[in-house]
């Protein structure tokens, strides 16, 4: 197995001992990743605008690799409180096209840097 680094300065940098992502045959397992601005660091006010920069910085790590949103097979959402879920899906519906991907969405007791979502996923990379 090899285990290839992605990584882009178009999302935020790891704020860990972790990459945003590793590709290893042909999928992609990007880490989560919280509405942090890329340029500034700083998290976004609120979860509509927090789940919105961690789709972007999602979908900039997934561009780093040479793939799309149409290439993801699953999703994990983690929230910080439950009653943002039907926030948090009138987002991400516009990110990803039918069929959407898999997807789990819990939450947690607490997320870094007190942020009020996180996103992860794994795609797959297509003979296209």
């Amino acid at each position: 197995m090899t285990r290839k680094e992605v990584s882009t300065e178009s999302a935020p940098a790891a704020i860990g001992p972790y990459s945003q992502a590793v590709e290893v045959d042909g999928f992609v397992f990007c880490s989560g990743q919280l509405g942090l601005d890329p340029v500034t660091g700083q998290l976004l006010d609120g979860v509509e605008s927090q789940t919105e920069r961690a789709l972007l910085n999602l979908e900039a790590v997934l561009a780093a690799a040479g793939l799309t949103t149409g290439d993801v097979a699953k999703t994990t959402i983690f929230l910080a409180d439950m009653a943002s879920f039907a926030t948090v899906n009138a987002v991400y519906s516009r990110h990803f096209a039918d069929p959407a991907p898999a997807r789990s969405t819990v939450q947690v007791a607490a997320l870094p840097r007190s942020a009020q979502v996180e996103i992860e996923a794994i795609a797959r990379r297509t003979g296209r």
